[in-house]
């Protein structure tokens, strides 16, 4: 989902790590369900590995990815692209949630 949704942003030419310039609106596949289909990816990726130990303590640093991410990357990005994009990010984001 990650890798899938990168190559996406690689295709339309615009950037993919956070806070590179956006040039294009990527919403088209994984972005027509969630508007972080690459930190959904690693969440995933992270949320399996815990599984895999079968210990609910490594879910502990799932969690904390999770609010990392939120925090210092996915709110300041949202008005990153509000800013880049306008109405036309403001009406995608009102149709798209932000995780599932």
């Amino acid at each position: 989902m990650a890798a899938v949704s990168a190559g996406m942003f690689k295709k339309a030419g615009t950037g993919i790590e956070p806070f590179d310039e956006a040039t294009v609106l990527v919403t088209a596949g994984f972005y027509r369900h969630t508007r972080n289909p690459m930190y959904m990816g690693m969440f995933l990726m992270l949320a399996g590995v815990a599984f895999l130990f079968g210990n609910i303590g490594v879910l502990l640093p799932v969690f904390i990815f999770v609010l990392i991410i939120r925090n210092n990357f996915v709110l300041g990005e949202e008005r990153f692209l509000e800013a880049s994009f306008g109405q036309q990010y403001l009406d995608y984001k009102s149709t798209v949630r932000r995780w599932l």
